[in-house]
């Protein structure tokens, strides 16, 4: 059994116990979420399908740990102009896990 649901602006596929990282959700770690912006729930050959979210299905997950993710480097350069910028970016993120999917 898996569902899509939406969160951060993304699409997300998910299974019970799965770990995810999406962008940082304004919550205490080990806290327990329910998601109701479910898309999409597929258990066997039974697909549900939202117009445009599932009628009564939720996901439920709890907050692992806030993080940082990897350093992403940005250069800019044009030569022969005496032009050069470096910038670094780390995304915050949140870790959760699936604990159930309720269709």
């Amino acid at each position: 059994m898996y569902a899509v649901i939406k969160t951060g602006g993304k699409q997300h596929r998910v299974v019970v116990d799965e770990l995810l990282k999406v962008e940082l959700l304004k919550t205490e770690v080990g806290e327990t979420i329910k998601f109701d912006d479910v898309l999409m729930v597929v258990d066997g050959e039974t697909v549900k399908i939202g117009q445009p979210i599932v009628d009564g299905a939720s996901v439920e997950v709890e907050v692992v740990e806030h993080g940082r993710g990897d350093k992403i480097r940005i250069i800019k350069h044009n030569r022969r102009k005496h032009y050069h910028k470096e910038q670094g970016h780390r995304q915050w993120y949140t870790l959760l896990k699936i604990k159930a999917i309720n269709a």
